[in-house]
């Protein structure tokens, strides 16, 4: 506006021509001038502005590309290798399985990934390697996958490009989801991490499965913990389940009425699992036999809780080899998902199984059999249980599965601990001599 301004308003005041014609002439030139020289600068503002926000989407576009985990020609003929079964040709089992195994870096993951690579199946996992416990242990589990030949990508079911992605690259016939934040007491410390994984996480990998093409079988794990406040033993699929006793519960029950609704729309085949107190080699350091085991063998006191009445808390803890076993055959047996291209073309099964041992044993047994393994006495320090939701008796019903998947449990606690215990002293270098860990 300064140019405008000294045209029309000269310094020496008495000097303006009286040729009004020949004045405005002259104004509307250097007005016209003026203003396709601010068009022209306007023009090129504009053509830098978009040539930064380009240059700045594809560099932040690229630096997430490259900071990714996942991704590129040599990722993917890592999935399809991992992904390719291995059975001999003409196998009595025939072509083999390809799974995607969510969380497979966690305790069942690497053990069901594990026994099907063993007999000849493709295997991918999938595990975000959070730290709610110790993310070395699931390094370690992912290193042991790897010398099996199971490639395990580092990303999280949320991630609905990635699963697109795995599902592109690999036409599974299977998805075993095992992904997903455990543990009854941590919900009251952090609810939200259980909502983002059991609910969003399974919608999300449901959304992928409806949408591939074959769509997959899904088998999932769901938790004894959906019992809640039944009172009814042995815990049957047949018993009510709407009354939870935890949040963790709450989400797993939220779960089997997710997945019931994707069989029911879209075809998808789906079998629920109801672990019962899973145990053993590579498990998880927050369980009650980890944790009593570590603080035994360093001298420290373990928390025995109670029931009311003074009545000891019991557990149908059943042994992992066993958890597989039932895995699998739940695998075997699941029939075909229906839909194609998101839409249902006919009923597909929908299934819930009881895994468990169905031989309850008090918390004071199992600490007595891990004094026996350890040779060291324990500190116990008995405490009546808090309402934290934890629930005093677990037992199950396992006829359905024994019935339509053939599982039969064969480890007793004392045999499934004493092995648990042979891992543990290995994998942690500890010294019963010199009563020293190696590893922290």
């Amino acid at each position: 506006m300064r140019v405008l301004e000294e045209d029309l308003y000269p310094s020496t005041p008495g000097k303006v021509k009286v040729e009004r014609a020949g004045a405005m002439s002259r104004h509307l030139h250097r007005c016209f001038a003026s203003t396709g020289t601010m068009f022209l600068w306007a023009l090129f503002l504009v053509a830098m502005t978009a040539t930064y926000l380009s240059v700045h989407s594809f560099v932040d576009t690229s630096s997430r590309y490259f900071a990714a985990s996942w991704g590129g020609l040599h990722w993917e003929r890592q999935i399809r290798a991992s992904a390719s079964p291995r059975r001999p040709p003409g196998s009595a089992e025939g072509a083999g399985l390809s799974v995607l195994v969510t969380g497979a870096a966690g305790f069942v993951g690497t053990h069901c990934s594990l026994a099907l690579r063993k007999r000849g199946d493709g295997v991918v996992g999938i595990d975000n390697f959070n730290s709610y416990y110790d993310p070395s242990l699931k390094k370690a589990r992912r290193a042991l996958l790897g010398s099996h030949g199971v490639f395990v990508v580092e990303g999280d079911i949320n991630d609905g490009r990635l699963l697109a992605k795995l599902f592109d690259v690999v036409p599974f016939t299977h998805v075993l989801h095992l992904a997903a934040q455990a543990g009854v007491r941590y919900a009251m410390e952090n609810p939200a991490s259980y909502v983002h994984s059991n609910i969003a996480g399974l919608v999300s990998l449901l959304e992928a499965c409806k949408d591939a093409d074959p769509q997959p079988a899904v088998v999932w794990a769901s938790s004894s913990s959906v019992y809640g406040l039944n009172d009814r033993v042995p815990f049957s699929e047949a018993h009510r389940t709407d009354r939870p006793a935890s949040l963790y519960a709450a989400t797993k029950k939220a779960g089997e009425e997710i997945t019931h609704t994707y069989n029911h729309i879209y075809g998808l085949s789906v079998t629920g699992l109801r672990f019962f107190t899973v145990y053993g080699p590579w498990g998880r350091p927050d369980m009650a036999y980890f944790s009593f085991t570590r603080n035994i063998l360093q001298g420290k006191p373990i928390t025995v809780y109670r029931g009311r009445d003074h009545v000891d808390l019991a557990r149908d803890f059943t042994y992992i080899d066993d958890i597989v076993r039932g895995c699998l055959a739940s695998l075997d047996t699941a029939g075909r998902s229906t839909g194609t291209g998101g839409k249902k073309r006919g009923p597909a099964p929908y299934r819930i199984f009881n895994l468990g041992n169905t031989s309850p044993v008090t918390v004071p047994t199992l600490v007595s059999i891990l004094e026996r393994y350890l040779r060291v006495k324990a500190k116990r320090n008995v405490v009546e249980m808090p309402g934290n939701g934890d629930v005093p008796y677990t037992h199950a019903n396992i006829s359905l599965a024994r019935e339509q998947l053939g599982y039969k449990p064969t480890t007793s606690l004392e045999m499934g601990l004493k092995k648990f215990v042979r891992w543990y002293l290995s994998y942690y270098g500890y010294n019963q001599g010199t009563h020293t860990f190696r590893n922290s």
